[in-house]
């Protein structure tokens, strides 16, 4: 039958765009997702002011040494599992399927809740500087959407393109905070600058833990590079470095700039600034030697900071949303990319729109953009990924001991090992102390009801597995195998092939 006239459709499945991204776009989009400006100006100074402990430098490095120890494992099993949806194929081909369509649920949580948390960030900080700059008066929801108007038209275009945009932010953003950095040590308060905040005495003490979990939020983003992996120019090379540069580059960061604050104000004095100034502490010690233009270029990067990482976990997002439809565990509408860019289409609008929902649902109902919205979803967030993290350690031992592939002991067993004893360890850390995380009351039943989110989403994505396998077996096979699968395909694959699959993972329907 003669398709002349017809509209052609839009891919299928496995028809992500490949070799667009190198090394250093994957990083960009890692890096963007830890929007380090953010973390400097926020983040680090909430450590500083809710604990009191002024060890936070070496928290980083502490947190960074675990994450380095999971990375081992996970870019180990990246060599032989390319595929968009990441934790959730390395849970499903190392816990099996149930395991991983749970773990799917969760990320999807996870991402999401950050993502569209950052609309009420954005809007927050940008409302007061816009009316200081052009004496332009709007409701941070007006300006939420015109972000998420942008990262909407951006998630459907190519990937290189984010990529390219996301560098020229990104680049800009780090030099501010090197600059600042700089400007702290090279006058320092009693002209002497300060190591006492590096040495491990003020980091064992009590409340530990609290700032591990604060530490933590920092680098959520650093996994991203194996979800970009079926769109890279050479996924096993691509994913290994710029994970690990990624970790490299955040705790070096994250590290001198919270050791900087405390060389600007004195070790003894970090703490009460931080409590006083909040967020703007950077920008006031920078002022205070690089003149108020440094802190506009400043606060106008921090503007850029939260939209690259809106960019950033969007992509993300989608392409989570996009693996799962590939398979059929989600509608066949999500494994659908665009013929022209080869974006996720549809789990990019699917994201942008619940973004709308969220944005229009906080302004009708008056809640906190700050508060509610930016820290209480990001948090959150940050927490699931924790939990991934986690289960992908353990993933990562069950899929090695199947199917060794000539990795050494060390990258199969002894690192993920180690990895899933030390994230253990955070995560019940991170439950004991999830009011503080909160900024609620320990009697508060937040602290309880959002944690508990989690293994709820991850239990509904457990039944859906059991489910599928009891109704549509040949989509229940699929689950995992990615580019591999079979169910829905229209043709070739327009990617590379990816590591070929175990008989055992590919036809075992039992697990």
């Amino acid at each position: 039958m003669s398709t002349t006239g017809r509209k052609r459709p839009d891919h299928v499945s496995q028809a992500l765009a490949s070799s667009r991204l190198g090394v250093p776009a994957v990083v960009f989009f890692v890096l963007s997702a830890a929007a380090p400006l953010t973390v400097v100006g926020g983040v680090i100074t909430t450590g500083y002011a809710v604990t009191g402990i002024t060890g936070l430098p070496l928290a980083f490095l502490a947190v960074a040494a675990v994450l380095v120890l999971f990375s081992v494992g996970y870019v180990a099993m990246a060599r032989h599992v390319s595929n968009a949806g990441a934790f959730y194929t390395y849970v499903t081909r190392g816990l099996g399927r149930p395991a991983g369509i749970g773990a799917a649920w969760v990320a999807l949580l996870a991402y999401n809740m950050m993502q569209v948390g950052l609309y009420g960030g954005f809007g927050f900080v940008a409302a007061p500087l816009l009316n200081d700059w052009f004496g332009v008066s709007l409701a941070w929801w007006v300006i939420a959407l015109f972000s998420w108007a942008l990262v909407a038209v951006l998630g459907v275009m190519r990937v290189d393109i984010n990529g390219t945009i996301l560098a020229f932010l990104l680049v800009a953003e780090i030099a501010v905070i090197v600059v600042y950095d700089a400007a702290s040590l090279l006058n320092p308060a009693g002209n002497t600058v300060s190591y006492e905040t590096l040495k491990p005495s003020n980091l064992f003490v009590s409340g530990l833990g609290a700032l591990l979990v604060i530490a933590v939020t920092g680098f959520v983003g650093f996994e991203g590079a194996a979800v970009f992996a079926e769109e890279t120019k050479n996924p096993r090379r691509t994913v290994p470095i710029a994970t690990y540069v990624s970790v490299g580059i955040i705790a070096t960061l994250y590290a001198v700039s919270a050791w900087a604050m405390t060389v600007a104000t004195g070790p003894e004095n970090i703490v009460n600034t931080s409590r006083e100034n909040g967020p703007e502490t950077i920008f006031l010690l920078a002022g205070a030697h690089l003149g108020t233009t440094a802190v506009h270029i400043g606060h106008a990067l921090l503007l850029t900071s939260l939209i690259a990482a809106m960019i950033s976990f969007h992509n993300t997002t989608a392409r989570y949303a996009f693996a799962l439809g590939r398979e059929r565990v989600l509608p066949a509408a999500f494994g659908r990319t665009s013929r022209r860019s080869g974006a996720p289409k549809v789990g990019s609008l699917a994201q942008s729109a619940l973004g709308l929902v969220v944005i229009l649902g906080y302004a009708a109902a008056g809640l906190d953009p700050l508060t509610q919205l930016f820290f209480w979803a990001g948090t959150s967030g940050a927490f699931g990924v924790l939990l991934l993290i986690t289960a992908t350690s353990v993933a990562v031992i069950g899929f090695f001991s199947r199917e060794p592939n000539g990795e050494s002991a060390w990258r199969r067993l002894i690192a993920p090992g180690l990895a899933v004893l030390a994230l253990s360890m955070m995560v019940v850390l991170s439950v004991s102390n999830f009011a503080t995380l909160l900024g609620v009351e320990a009697t508060s039943p937040l602290r309880w009801i959002v944690p508990a989110l989690f293994p709820v989403a991850a239990l509904i994505g457990v039944g859906w597995a059991l489910v599928l396998k009891a109704t549509r077996p040949d989509v229940y096979r699929s689950i995992g195998l990615g580019a591999n699968s079979s169910i829905g395909r229209t043709g070739p694959s327009v990617l590379a092939p990816e590591a070929p699959v175990s008989p055992r993972v590919a036809t075992e329907g039992a697990r």
